[in-house]
């Protein structure tokens, strides 16, 4: 796929427009997608797109949040989940990478902040994701490792554990793991509402050690949640998503880490989208119909034109998958979710 966000400086333009924003919206109560939507944007060849679909999410945006007292190397543990310190931790992360590598704070607070990978409803990782993709691929800069900041600043004031989780018998592949994903048994509220209901999982890849081998499973969970969604995202089309993007995103910020962190990383992802999964899976699946001929190029454009920040996003997995199933999904979602109006 074409690729011009090293070239244009219209993803940074963005970027910085973006940072003057908070990483949610609507006070704290959903996430501000625009950051990982102008990065994919970018990435897949549409720049000259990236300000219009922004202006056209603009009015959803927040004012950056107050800070209230600055994170520290001493204090952390206690500021880690406090919603309210999201400017605090942002801050303290633009410190850090301005002070250090940023693959050095990646890898020294990624084992950190992974067991908290569902706060959020996963976007702080998905969020990680994006800024690492532009960086390993098309090189860094300012406004590029702010990206980073934000994305780890999000993720630590978002933080949400989650345990008492019984394992259940899994399966050899991701499709069958998937498929015996129990639903939770009660489908009231929202996101953080439905995740303390997850109590029971599969387990999935437990033996692996080998951290080639774990990156050969996890790109079987990204291409089975992508598939999976062609049959299954009519339980809630914009939450599905998640059971893939999330994966993904891990996948993408791999090869920042250290070799060591990818086994782990794994398991992560893989409780992450089968907790997506058991909080908002359908009673029954609906057939796939195939889509033939279609190619990635057109997934993109159709997402564009509809404009939904999901819907986007999902594309952007779907390409990555590549095959005709995971590609038929992202029009899927298209046709399930509400389209952006420009």
């Amino acid at each position: 796929m074409p690729n011009d966000a090293n070239t244009s400086g219209v993803l940074e333009e963005a970027l910085e427009r973006l940072h003057a924003s908070g990483p949610e919206i609507y006070e704290w109560r959903l996430t501000n997608h625009a950051p990982m939507v102008v990065e994919a944007l970018a990435t897949h060849g549409q720049s000259g797109s990236v300000h219009r679909w922004l202006d056209a999410y603009q009015a959803k945006l927040d004012d950056f949040p107050t800070p209230v007292s600055p994170v520290t190397d001493a204090n952390w543990r206690e500021a880690l989940g406090d919603t309210r310190r999201g400017a605090d931790w942002i801050g303290y992360f633009l410190r850090a990478i301005d002070e250090r590598p940023w693959r050095d704070v990646l890898a020294e607070w990624w084992p950190r902040l992974l067991p908290g990978i569902y706060g959020g409803a996963t976007h702080p990782v998905i969020r990680i994701g994006h800024a690492v993709r532009v960086i390993t691929e098309s090189g860094e800069n300012t406004p590029r490792l702010a990206e980073v900041a934000h994305g780890l600043g999000y993720w630590a004031a978002r933080y949400q554990p989650v345990s008492g989780v019984a394992p259940l018998a899994g399966a050899p592949d991701a499709d069958g793991a998937l498929e015996a994903v129990p639903a939770i048994r009660d489908f009231q509220g929202g996101f953080r509402d439905r995740l303390p209901r997850v109590d029971r999982l599969p387990v999935w890849s437990p033996d692996v050690t080998d951290p080639d081998e774990a990156r050969r499973r996890l790109t079987e969970l990204v291409g089975a949640s992508t598939r999976r969604y062609a049959t299954h995202g009519h339980g809630d089309p914009t939450m599905l998503v998640h059971a893939a993007t999330a994966p993904n995103a891990v996948l993408r910020t791999l090869p920042a880490l250290p070799r060591a962190l990818w086994v782990p990383s794994l398991h992560a992802a893989w409780t992450a989208s089968a907790a997506v999964t058991s909080m908002y899976a359908p009673a029954e699946p609906v057939p796939y119909v195939p889509t033939t001929g279609i190619t990635a190029e057109e997934v993109l454009e159709r997402a564009l034109a509809h404009g939904d920040e999901h819907v986007i996003k999902f594309a952007d997995t779907a390409v990555d998958v590549g095959d005709e199933q995971s590609l038929g999904a992202a029009l899927r979602a298209a046709d399930l979710s509400e389209p952006l109006s420009y």
